[in-house]
C-alpha cells in the first residue's frame, strides 16, 4: 500500500494505476463559461446533478430526487462531452478520474477485474469524485459470448450498481460516446 498526495490515503496497486488518472480538482480550470453553444445540457446537469449535490439535505427523505449516479453524454466527436464532464466536476468540486476504456483493460486474465474493483474503490476514498470514461462503448458495449472482457464489464456493471445501494455515496459516472447504440442495454 502507497500513499497519495496530501490526503494521505492508503491505497493498493491497482488504486495507483487508476490514481495516475486523477485529475486534480484545484488544478481544472473549466467552468460552464468555457462552453458555448450547450446551454440546455449546462442547465440540464445543473439542475439534475449539481443542484442536488450541493444540496443533498433538502433532497435525503426523497429516493426520485437524488443526484444520478450515472450520466451518458453522446454526440459526435468534437463536440464538448469531455469538456461538459470536466466543467460538471469542477462546479461541483470533484475529484475527476478521468479514463480511456483501455486503462481499464489487461491481457491477463482477472486483472481487468481488480482495475475495474479498484476504480470504484478509489473513488469512494476520495469522495465527492466523477469517474469519467471516454469512448464508454468500447468497454460497455452490447455483449457476445464471444467477448474476452466480459467478466470485467459485468464487474464494473455490478460495482456501478452497487454505489445505487449506498445513498450517501458521492460517486458520479460520466461517460462519453458518439455511439450511444452500441452501449448494452443494461447501461442504457
Amino acid at each position: 500500500m502507497q500513499q497519495i498526495g496530501v490526503l494521505k490515503l492508503k491505497l493498493s496497486e491497482y488504486e495507483m494505476n487508476i490514481a495516475a488518472y486523477l485529475v486534480d480538482p484545484l488544478t481544472m480550470q473549466i467552468t460552464w463559461h468555457d462552453i458555448a453553444g450547450l446551454d440546455e445540457v449546462i442547465t440540464e446537469l445543473r439542475d439534475t446533478v449539481i443542484f442536488p449535490i450541493q444540496n443533498r439535505d433538502l433532497f435525503k427523505e426523497s429516493r426520485l430526487l437524488q443526484p444520478p449516479k450515472g450520466v451518458l453524454l453522446h454526440g459526435p466527436p468534437g463536440c464538448g462531452k469531455t469538456l461538459i464532464a470536466k466543467a460538471t466536476a469542477n462546479e461541483a468540486g470533484f475529484h475527476f478520474i478521468n479514463l480511456q476504456s483501455s486503462s481499464l483493460t489487461d491481457k491477463w486474465y482477472g486483472e481487468s477485474q481488480k482495475l475495474a474493483a479498484a476504480v470504484f474503490s478509489l473513488a469512494i476514498k476520495l469522495q465527492p469524485s466523477v469517474i469519467f470514461i471516454d469512448e464508454i462503448d468500447s468497454f460497455l458495449r452490447s455483449r457476445s459470448s464471444s467477448d474476452h472482457e466480459a467478466t470485467a464489464m459485468m464487474q464494473f456493471m455490478s460495482l456501478w450498481d452497487g454505489l445505487d445501494t449506498d445513498y450517501n455515496s458521492q460517486v458520479i459516472i460520466m461517460g462519453a460516446t458518439n455511439r450511444p447504440q452500441d452501449l448494452a442495454s443494461a447501461i442504457l
